[in-house]
């Protein structure tokens, strides 16, 4: 599990990885009533334990600030 400080545009290629997993997007309050927004995805089918729950990655609203701006401008929203 991750508390994503910030999010930052790194250039450079990658490639497609080939494994596809579902993401669960949970939203709740922090005890300060802070919204975060959680997205936890499950193990792929060639894992050895499958459909268990594999990476947690959770914003805060700078954050998913940044994310929302990275792909408005990916994506043209």
């Amino acid at each position: 599990m991750a508390w994503v400080q910030s999010v930052e545009r790194r250039e450079g290629k990658g490639r497609l990885q080939p494994s596809q997993v579902v993401a669960f997007v949970k939203v709740f309050d922090a005890e300060d009533s802070t919204p975060v927004v959680q997205i936890d995805t499950l193990g792929s089918e060639e894992r050895k334990n499958p459909g268990k729950q594999s990476q947690t990655l959770q914003f805060g609203k700078e954050s998913a600030k940044q994310l929302f701006d990275i792909l408005k401008q990916t994506y043209n929203f």
